[in-house]
């Protein structure tokens, strides 16, 4: 008999931070975004998780996804749409996560410290797969997905 995968929630960043840092909320570096223009085809929005339209405006802007600094609290770049968008929950990745080549993801526990066992580095076509097995594990909480330049995606969370 084959183990029952567990199901999952994928989340963009919360709609209340993104609508503080367009209005002149600063990001996790204390600095107010910078907005720019869309450029190529990789600028996904960290709220909705759809690509920016080229020629768009964004916001860059460094994030740490958890809630205070702590050794394993890491910051990185991010963009968001700089217009309002809706926020992506879901029980898929979308779409266009399968071009990510290659992914990190990586089980944190309740503590928000990284589950050491369970970081993978997959492609794009994995990433549902390694997040169930991941969340599969009683001592993970959630999951973050991190580009190949270890850029914050989402949080996926048992659905």
């Amino acid at each position: 008999m084959q183990a029952v995968q567990p199901k999952f929630i994928v989340r963009g960043i919360a709609t209340e931070h993104a609508q503080a840092l367009r209005t002149g909320g600063h990001d996790a570096h204390g600095q107010p975004p910078l907005i720019a223009v869309s450029q190529g085809l990789g600028n996904p929005c960290r709220h909705c998780l759809q690509l920016i339209a080229e020629g768009d405006t964004k916001l860059v802007l460094a994030y740490r996804p958890f809630s205070k600094p702590q050794p394993y609290a890491e910051t990185g770049p991010i963009f968001l749409h700089h217009a309002d968008c809706e926020r992506y929950e879901a029980d898929r990745l979308p779409a266009w996560f399968a071009h990510l080549a290659p992914a990190l993801v990586r089980g944190y526990g309740a503590d928000d410290w990284i589950v050491y066992e369970t970081g993978r580095v997959v492609p794009g076509t994995e990433l549902a797969q390694a997040c169930r097995d991941i969340l599969a594990r009683e001592d993970v909480a959630y999951v973050h997905i991190r580009s190949k330049f270890n850029c914050f995606q989402c949080r996926v969370e048992r659905g």
